[in-house]
């Protein structure tokens, strides 16, 4: 099969289009003809040499985290998705392909009306913002501050935070406002001068902030929100510890994302594609997320 991998560390330019092996289907394992997948910072940080523990240290690595497609094998004992099934789900390091094999519990149904592209995008963006909101304990007399609030987790915190309840400040450029207004949240530019302006913006205290760019808007958070446990971050892990705010970590469930799906099909939740990619051009979707200005997702469309 084509997969879009790498065989040696860098910059976008070392994502290649290889032939390698199509994986089987093994016990309690279903395998997905692979319809379209996400992309995120997490993969162009392992394009440039992160090595996670226990992984294999040898190239070609592939990419990809996130997929949709359509049961194709059923391996012995794996119940609930027969062939032909639509589906979406996650797997490390081997979504960026034209067949993924994974466990039956790390997929739930795909609904009907959510288009590939938006399902390929969807699982680790939406339960990494799911886990954030339910770890800083947002509620309806909350107000939550979400650091670029325009991108793939702040999109989805931001609309999970409002399905709670909680007001909401997102930080984006300004050509994203008009997009936050439309998700429910007081959009504020960031920059010098952020703390005084989310001040003046709140509604009342900014009781919990989610930081999902790190550096300074990790201090602004520190200056914001009094409860530092109230504070969390998605990227920043080096400096979490000294700071005392929560390194937050993806908690992934089959049941988390049939309800976040079933949020989605509710109109709940909405999911932004800004731009797709065919898999042979793989590399422009990392030079694209490597700018860091993406609105919503990117996705890759595998024909």
């Amino acid at each position: 099969m084509k997969a879009a991998a790498v065989n040696s560390f860098g910059g976008p330019e070392v994502v290649e289009l290889l032939e390698v092996e199509t994986p089987q289907a093994g016990p309690g394992q279903i395998r997905v003809r692979v319809k379209a997948a996400g992309i995120q910072p997490f993969d162009g940080a392992v394009r440039r040499g992160l090595t996670l523990p226990g992984q294999d240290p040898s190239f070609p690595r592939k990419i990809g985290n996130d997929f949709a497609g359509i049961v194709d094998q059923v391996g012995e004992g794996a119940a609930g998705f027969p062939v032909g099934s639509e589906v979406l789900g996650w797997a490390l390091l081997a979504c960026h392909a034209e067949y993924v094999v994974v466990p039956v519990d790390q997929v739930a149904a795909k609904p009907p009306q959510m288009p590939w592209e938006a399902a390929g995008a969807f699982s680790a963006s939406a339960q990494t913002a799911y886990t954030a909101v339910e770890s800083l304990r947002v509620g309806a007399e909350d107000t939550l501050l979400v650091h670029a609030a325009a991108g793939g987790v702040g999109t989805v915190a931001v609309q999970l935070a409002r399905i709670r309840g909680a007001a909401v400040i997102g930080t984006a450029s300004p050509r994203n406002h008009d997009y936050l207004r439309s998700l429910g949240a007081l959009p504020v530019a960031y920059g010098e001068g952020l703390v005084e302006r989310v001040r003046k913006a709140a509604p009342g205290q900014v009781t919990a902030a989610l930081d999902c760019v790190g550096g300074p808007a990790l201090d602004a958070s520190l200056e914001l929100v009094a409860d530092r446990g109230r504070i969390g971050t998605v990227t920043d892990f080096d400096r979490a510890p000294e700071l005392g705010v929560s390194a937050i970590s993806t908690q992934r469930s089959a049941e988390r994302l049939a309800e976040l799906a079933n949020w989605y099909v509710e109109g709940k939740l909405r999911v932004e594609i800004s731009h797709t990619f065919p898999l042979d051009q793989a590399a422009e979707a990392h030079r694209l997320m490597d700018t860091g200005h993406v609105r919503g997702k990117v996705a890759i469309v595998v024909d």
